[in-house]
């Protein structure tokens, strides 16, 4: 796969024009997730993506799959660091296509649930209903996305080395890094995504989609 380097800030641009000049492949609705590790800088370019948009014309959702994790009672049943658990169980899959990603598909209403329990607590979050107008972009972010059947219009995977994982992975997470080894050898996300960056430096990223001016 060709990488190009290209600057943080000039990849979220570039990821924006992409979505904001093509139309939606599946219906009214971009449904846009940033898959890869925490330590990779996810949300970070989600959160640039989401503010790049609304100046080119697409209005924006902003959703965190650790909003729609499962209570901790079934997340934890198995012990807080296990790594099979963590790798199936603990995002709430059905909740999220029921309540955000078929909302924004072929025959949905647009309207989207932004979350639907807070991490932290454990508790519900309360949240209300966003209508969502046609046209207008969902901006998922998490870890593990891709295989698992979810219903995406564009996905995009940062990479990291296994050296730089855990090098850039706080100490109290490390427990995690076997299931993102799986994920790699299960789903082979680097072919499975629509654009892979590199993300093993963060002030020097590579991408797949080519110059981006």
């Amino acid at each position: 796969m060709q990488l190009t380097p290209i600057s943080r800030t000039r990849l979220a641009a570039a990821l924006a024009e992409r979505i904001a000049t093509t139309e939606p492949p599946a219906g009214p609705w971009w449904r846009v997730a940033v898959d890869g590790a925490p330590a990779a800088g996810t949300a970070d370019l989600a959160d640039a993506l989401a503010q790049a948009l609304p100046a080119l014309g697409r209005p924006v959702l902003r959703v965190r799959a650790a909003g729609f994790w499962r209570p901790a009672s079934l997340r934890l049943e198995y012990g807080h660091e296990d790594v099979d658990a963590y790798y199936q169980l603990w995002l709430d899959t059905g909740a999220l296509r029921r309540e955000v990603l078929d909302r924004l598909g072929p025959g949905g209403d647009g309207r989207a649930l932004p979350s639907l329990r807070d991490p932290a607590t454990d508790r519900s979050t309360r949240a209300e209903y966003v209508e969502l107008p046609p046209g207008g972009v969902l901006v998922l972010d998490g870890p593990l996305l891709l295989g698992q059947g979810l219903p995406l219009d564009l996905t995009v995977h940062l990479r990291l080395t296994p050296a730089a994982l855990e090098r850039r992975t706080d100490p109290a997470e490390r427990w995690t890094l076997p299931a993102y080894a799986r994920y790699e050898r299960e789903v082979l996300p680097e072919e499975s995504a629509d654009v892979v960056v590199r993300a093993d430096d963060p002030r020097h990223p590579a991408w797949s989609g080519g110059p981006a001016g």
